[in-house]
């Protein structure tokens, strides 16, 4: 199985104390099955530039994080499956926030299960598989 990793689960990594759980899980991962949305990573780096620490975090990101993950685009493949669920979902009276169904979007079109911790931001998406982690790790 292969994961795209929610901005939540990789700034988990980032606390001074992440969960051992979460970290042990993770390292059961193989590189080559961890992804990131580059929609994600603009989350990450607006955290950083709104930070006081904002070169701390630059580096985070930089140095630490990108180099684990693939970078998945957001491209017109994704767009497209974005519209799609955009649509129905609005036609249902669904709302999910934009960049979280861009998020669920890159999942889907990548065929991946998308960790988060923010299950109720994402459960609304169709097709989306989840692994749910908490700060005790997943809760599969």
């Amino acid at each position: 199985m292969a994961y795209l990793f929610d901005t939540d689960a990789i700034s988990e990594l980032w606390r001074p104390r992440p969960s051992p759980p979460y970290l042990e899980w993770v390292a059961t991962v193989h590189r080559e099955e961890q992804f990131i949305s580059a929609v994600s990573v603009g989350e990450l780096y607006k955290g950083a530039f709104k930070s006081p620490a904002k070169d701390k975090y630059l580096s985070i990101i930089e140095a630490h994080t990108l180099p684990l993950f693939t970078v998945l685009p957001y491209d017109t493949k994704v767009a497209r499956v974005y519209g799609e669920i955009r649509a129905m979902m609005e036609i249902e009276g669904k709302v999910v926030a934009d960049p979280d169904l861009q998020i669920g979007a890159t999942a889907l079109c990548f065929g991946l299960a998308l960790v988060t911790g923010n299950i109720k931001h994402f459960q609304k998406i169709p097709g989306l598989m989840l692994e749910p982690i908490s700060r005790t790790g997943p809760t599969r």
